[in-house]
């Protein structure tokens, strides 16, 4: 599913900070990690998937206010030499993610 807007956020110390954006290409994957180098570090990250705006883009006829706009995924991450990949299985009704390899 390309075109999806990806926002990648990092929390600690009371603090919100965007790390990092991206889009989805026509695989459905960003191009390049979120997350590389002296970024990728541990603590608490939350993605936030622009799935309303998706839908609305490939004109999919929906009612408003949509079911699904927002897909926000808090996860953590507490070894930075190890792989993240947080893939996102998504419909206009539900959505499935994990940890990928």
């Amino acid at each position: 599913m390309g075109g999806i807007r990806i926002e990648l956020h990092r929390f600690g110390d009371g603090h919100d900070d965007l790390v990092a954006k991206a889009v989805t290409n026509a695989d459905g994957r960003t191009d390049v990690p979120m997350l590389d180098g002296a970024s990728f570090k541990p603590g608490e990250y939350q993605l936030v998937f622009h799935a309303g705006a998706y839908f609305d883009a490939i004109g999919l006829d929906l009612p408003e206010p949509k079911f699904l706009d927002q897909v926000v995924i808090r996860f953590g991450i507490s070894d930075a030499q190890a792989h993240y990949h947080v893939p996102l299985l998504l419909s206009p009704f539900g959505y499935s993610t994990y940890r990928g390899s």
